[in-house]
């Protein structure tokens, strides 16, 4: 079983994806834009991690 499973993707050049963590539930965001890329917890609108149960 992979630990993380893509749960949302869009774009081609500029892309955003949301990522879950299969042992704990947090979710991620991946963004890429040319040549640069970030990984982050996903926040909800008062700081703290989304979790999908």
């Amino acid at each position: 079983m992979e630990r993380f499973k893509k749960i949302y993707h869009q774009g081609t050049l500029d892309v955003i994806e949301i990522w879950v963590d299969t042992e704990t539930g947090v979710n991620y965001v991946f963004h890429r834009e040319g040549n640069a890329a970030g990984f982050t917890v996903l926040l909800d609108k008062e700081g703290k991690p989304v979790v999908t149960p």
